[in-house]
């Protein structure tokens, strides 16, 4: 996964509309929504929750997910390509391991965001609950 470069980003930003992707170029826009891509499959984001708890080999992954192996490896590769696994030979085992934690305050932020919304679907509901009685 290639970097930004200090051009590249801009050096302020505000809530108020600055986007911090306003001044990218468009390759490494591409770049961005290639990552996305990769975590935007259920059984690769099912991998990456089993490494949370440390590197593990593809038996232990099999077993933390329930995906079968054929379906792990492939997915294992993908991540690894876009850096967000790396794997360590020990012995006859290769281990994979989550290549940088950022991976999981993404997906902490995605998760609140997504629990907000459903927190306010559940009160119009209710709200338009209470006005039909």
């Amino acid at each position: 996964m290639a970097r930004f470069t200090a051009t590249e980003l801009p050096q302020s930003s505000n809530l108020k509309g600055d986007c911090r992707f306003v001044n990218l170029f468009p390759e490494t826009l591409q770049l961005v929504a290639d990552f996305f891509k990769v975590l935007s499959e259920a059984s690769r984001l099912q991998i990456v929750c089993s490494l949370k708890t440390g590197p593990k080999n593809v038996t232990e992954i099999i077993a933390a997910t329930g995906l079968g192996q054929a379906n792990v490896s492939k997915h294992l590769k993908i991540l690894a390509q876009a850096g967000i696994v790396s794997r360590q030979q020990q012995g006859v085992c290769v281990y994979y391991q989550i290549a940088n934690s950022f991976v999981f305050e993404l997906c902490e932020l995605v998760c609140d965001s997504l629990s907000a919304q459903v927190q306010q679907q559940s009160e119009k509901i209710a709200h338009l609950a209470a006005l039909r009685r």
